[in-house]
């Protein structure tokens, strides 16, 4: 495989993470107790990965010389 196809692999597997901590966040937000600490280790854990991914996409972007 060439670096882009890897990078576009990492990628997806990193939007895939990034939407399952969505999901669960989703359903401990709902939860009557929900565990605060737990909550807040999850999103920010999804924010790196976020931060992560538009890394990645930016090395796709070929550079334009001014």
């Amino acid at each position: 495989m060439s670096p882009p196809d890897d990078i576009r692999r990492r990628i997806i597997e990193l939007e895939i993470e990034h939407r399952d901590l969505d999901a669960i966040i989703e359903l401990l937000a709902h939860d009557t107790r929900p565990e605060e600490l737990q909550l807040r280790r999850l999103k920010k854990r999804k924010l790196q990965l976020k931060d992560h991914i538009t890394l990645l996409k930016m090395q796709l972007i070929p550079d334009i010389p001014a």
